[in-house]
């Protein structure tokens, strides 16, 4: 049996479960300050400041760390085409972790006045040059470890651990938030989940040390081939087209999940008059919808190719959002199966990276998907709410016409993919033969 074409091994097995969990957790690490923003904004700004202006300073705060994805993203990824993809593997974790064990101990306004919101906007800053790093690392790092066959399932695998993340997140604030008085969370409860969060990252860490650099980059270090000039330098000159689709990947990545799953909870209380708990409820079935999808779109992708997946996928999207959107309020009984249903559907941004790492060559490979990914998610993923919100004040229902314009995109992809735009060396195992 070829080698690119063997199923997975157990060290596959364990490059992906290590990987993954990683993923999880910065991700996990990054979202839970959203859940802990209101405290976090009483805690470490003046109590005499309007309330508007307490939440502008603490979502701007938040704000900082996808501000600080792209210059993190293309600087470890800079290093990990230069001196390994294990390296900036393993730091991208331990730049995460420390950050959000510190925001966990960190002193309140009261103790240290200005210095306060100061740190935490320095954490947070840390925070967002890890995960700028964190995501397309650990495609790469997957990418060049499995056969080439089962790259997309690799891949998805991981995307939909990173929503596992999200998940997680969701869990542990909602335990946090039930089990403790509102006066215990504001005094000590909100400091668990940063605590918890950046000690799994250390263990994360530690286990990362038993992952083996990938082969490929081993193979161009040996034959003294890697890139010769500046690999972001490279990337913007020569591999424009590849830049584009990353580009465009990413936004339906971030934005599919940004309105579907994190605006559309309180779109539905708006709209339609759900009570808050049934929506979380139904948001928590359409998030695990979300990381089924990620597999399956991950599975199909390494069958029948990039192309037929995007194309029927976003076809299934656009189907599956209209009915969530346009039916949920005359059939509320249906609400979590039509929330299921569009979770489903987005899952098919599982198949992204899998044309991602093969769109550039394995010399510039980590810079090339950091620099597309972190500069579209900085637009993209800053962008789409306020768009949304917008867009609603001429139609309620903006936020499905905004997912069928995702579709569009998906589709066109789709459509562009039988073109042949791959680089010419996309075949990642193939590579071993070729060095």
């Amino acid at each position: 049996m070829s080698q690119h074409t063997r199923p997975l091994n157990r060290q596959d097995y364990k490059t992906l479960t290590l990987a993954a969990l990683g993923g999880a957790l910065e991700f996990y690490d990054f979202i839970i300050f959203v859940f802990f923003a209101a405290v976090v904004g009483e805690l470490f700004f003046p109590a005499d400041i309007p309330e508007w202006l307490r939440q502008v300073q603490t979502f701007g705060i938040f704000a900082a760390g996808y501000l600080a994805r792209p210059l993190g993203g293309i600087i470890m990824a800079h290093f990990g085409d230069l001196v390994g993809r294990k390296k900036m593997f393993t730091l991208s974790i331990l730049l995460m972790a420390i950050p959000t064990l510190a925001i966990g101990l960190l002193p309140t306004y009261a103790s240290m006045g200005i210095l306060a919101p100061l740190l935490l906007l320095l954490m947070r800053i840390l925070q967002g040059a890890a995960i700028g790093g964190e995501v397309p690392g650990a495609w790469v790092f997957v990418a060049e470890h499995v056969p080439e066959r089962r790259i997309g399932i690799a891949c998805g695998t991981l995307t939909a651990g990173l929503t596992v993340g999200i998940l997680l997140g969701s869990v542990v604030a909602t335990l946090v938030n039930t089990s403790l008085t509102q006066q215990a969370v504001h005094d000590y409860g909100w400091r668990i989940p940063f605590l918890l969060g950046g000690v799994f990252g250390l263990v994360a860490m530690y286990l990362r040390r038993w992952l083996q650099e990938t082969p490929i980059f081993l193979e161009m270090q040996q034959r003294k081939a890697l890139a010769q000039e500046l690999p972001v330098k490279s990337v913007v000159s020569k591999h424009k087209k590849a830049v584009v689709i990353s580009m465009l990947l990413t936004w339906l990545l971030s934005a599919g999940i940004v309105v579907v799953i994190l605006m559309s909870p309180v779109w539905l209380q708006k709209q339609y008059g759900f009570a808050p708990a049934l929506t979380l409820q139904a948001n928590s079935v359409a998030t695990i919808m979300l990381c089924v999808g990620c597999l399956l779109a991950g599975f199909i992708v390494d069958r029948v190719g990039a192309s037929k997946t995007f194309i029927v996928g976003s076809l299934l999207l656009a189907c599956s959002s209209w009915f969530f959107y346009h039916l949920t309020g005359s059939h509320p009984q249906h609400l979590f199966l039509l929330y299921g249903l569009v979770g489903l559907c987005v899952g098919v941004v599982g198949a992204v990276p899998y044309v991602m790492v093969r769109a550039f060559p394995a010399e510039v490979r980590f810079t090339g998907i950091s620099f597309s990914y972190n500069v579209s998610y900085a637009i993209f993923g800053g962008l789409t709410p306020i768009a949304v919100t917008m867009l609603m004040s001429v139609s309620p229902m903006a936020p499905a016409w905004y997912v069928l314009a995702l579709s569009l995109v998906g589709l066109g992809l789709g459509i562009w993919l039988r073109q042949d735009i791959y680089h010419r060396d996309s075949n990642v195992q193939a590579e071993l033969q070729r060095l």
